[in-house]
């Protein structure tokens, strides 16, 4: 059984961006685009490097490229997506998990600042604890070190 025949089918879009993208993405793609830059280039002498000569390369390669960034960024948004959900659902299900990072990337990037700036303090408690899996949020990493410290007096 196919990823196709066990998933709902996408648009004839979503299919075709895949599907090109995979298929530029790969080695005989790579060396066809290669080889005809070479063939290109061997030319160049017999059209005595001619603006129509130059033309025919810049003109291809501009349009190719035109196109396949908007491929590429439609591949890309839904890879992210899968990506996204997939980690909402890896913090849904585990119970230590801060259900605060479901849907994250809705929020502002000030805002993102200030999560980052909790999980490096969590991280640099976590460090002076040695033991990375026994601590699930500042609160607990800061009573344990206070724990470790009062013992150590």
């Amino acid at each position: 059984m196919n990823n196709e025949s066990k998933r709902g089918r996408g648009s004839i879009f979503d299919t075709f961006a895949t599907k090109v993208t995979q298929a530029t993405g790969s080695t005989p793609v790579f060396v066809g685009a290669f080889s005809l830059v070479v063939i290109w280039g061997i030319c160049g002498p017999i059209f005595n490097y001619s603006e129509n000569w130059q033309l025919v390369i810049n003109t291809g390669t501009t349009i190719i490229t035109f196109l396949m960034v908007f491929l590429i960024q439609k591949a890309q948004n839904k890879d992210s997506l899968a990506i996204q959900i997939k980690l909402n659902e890896l913090l849904a299900s585990h119970k230590n998990a801060s259900n605060r990072l479901v849907d994250i990337e809705d929020i502002s990037e000030e805002e993102m600042k200030v999560i980052e700036k909790y999980y490096k303090k969590l991280g640099d408690l976590a460090e002076k604890d040695n033991e990375l899996s026994r601590t699930h949020s500042i609160d607990d990493a800061e009573e344990n070190q206070q724990i470790k410290s009062s013992a150590r007096k």
